[in-house]
């Protein structure tokens, strides 16, 4: 913005370099430039400021679709000025020459301008197909008509302006007709996440029953491996009892054996001894019965002998000895 020093009579104004300064003297310009800075009498001067950098006007348009449907377009249009006199000839950028400050809405004017000739492109596009083609295409098809329409009106070209950029933020229908529109793709989504979690809950059944089933399988062969080992440990101890049997019958016949060995050994030798014994006199055998006694005594503290015994013994040692047969 151009700034002005009023001194008297005389006042001087100092522009920038983004903006354009035309100064008029009864009806001619006088001056006209980028960054001027000049002395004037504001009694005969008429003087305008024109931006000379890009600006940007916001887009919005509501509009509706071949099938009454409501859409929004958002977006800016990016312009510039391509011919400062003209525009300041065609549209008021007069400054006011005491406080330098527009004494309209220049700018404003401008973008109504642009905000008209867009929407209207907008909303013919848009009348032109039904929502469903209008989604599916996005903004971008959109974007390239209204560029297209703008770069060649002649109603911006007239007054010297010129559009350098349309951008588009976004293109959607209402709010209910969106949530309408979600709908089936919400469903598909919900339909696609519930398989997922039955495949998911079936999965988890089937390793569960995979799990169960190998579990069985192994009790069941625990338990055929537990009755294969008690079947032998059963026949281990029936072969120990049998063998056990069998060595304790071979230990009993051999102790009979013995037993029977032994005792016919004693009976044998009492038998020879009695048989000693019965063809020795009874004097003889008197005598042994006394060496017997005689060995005897240390254990013996009683002894009764009976008038009948003595004399008994008596007679057997007073007979005499049988002579021995002579040899013929």
């Amino acid at each position: 913005m151009a700034t002005i020093r009023n001194l008297g009579p005389v006042a001087q104004l100092r522009s920038e370099a983004s903006s354009h300064v035309i100064r008029y003297r009864n009806g001619r310009i006088r001056q006209s430039g980028r960054g001027l800075v000049f002395w004037f009498r504001p009694e005969t001067a008429s003087i305008s400021e024109v931006p000379m950098d890009d600006r940007e006007t916001t887009l919005f348009v509501r509009g509706r679709s071949r099938d009454f449907q409501t859409v929004v377009v958002q977006g800016t249009i990016g312009w510039r000025v391509v011919d400062p006199v003209l525009l300041a000839s065609r549209v008021d950028f007069s400054l006011g020459l005491r406080t330098g400050r527009p004494q309209g809405e220049p700018i404003e004017r401008i973008e109504a301008r642009l905000g008209g000739i867009a929407g209207q492109t907008v909303m013919q596009a848009i009348g032109g197909s039904p929502v469903g083609t209008l989604l599916d295409a996005g903004p971008e098809p959109l974007r390239l008509a209204l560029e297209a329409v703008l770069g060649a009106a002649p109603a911006l070209a007239e007054i010297g302006i010129a559009v350098v950029s349309v951008r588009l933020t976004n293109l959607a229908p209402s709010s209910e007709l969106e949530r309408a529109l979600q709908t089936p793709t919400f469903e598909a989504l919900q339909q696609k996440a519930d398989a997922a979690t039955f495949a998911r809950r079936a999965l988890a059944v089937e390793k569960e029953r995979a799990i169960a089933e190998n579990e069985l399988e192994t009790r069941t062969e625990l338990a055929r491996q537990e009755a294969v080992l008690i079947a032998r440990e059963a026949e281990n101890a029936r072969d120990r009892a049998a063998g056990l049997a069998e060595a304790q019958g071979l230990e009993a016949a051999a102790e009979a054996e013995r037993i029977r060995l032994v005792e016919g050994a004693h009976v044998e030798a009492e038998q020879r001894r009695a048989a000693i014994y019965r063809d020795l006199p009874p004097a003889v055998l008197l005598g042994l019965a006394a060496r017997e006694f005689a060995g005897k005594l240390e254990t013996i503290e009683h002894l009764n002998v009976t008038p009948d015994l003595l004399a008994a013994a008596l007679g057997e040692f007073r007979r005499p000895a049988p002579s021995p047969a002579l040899p013929r």
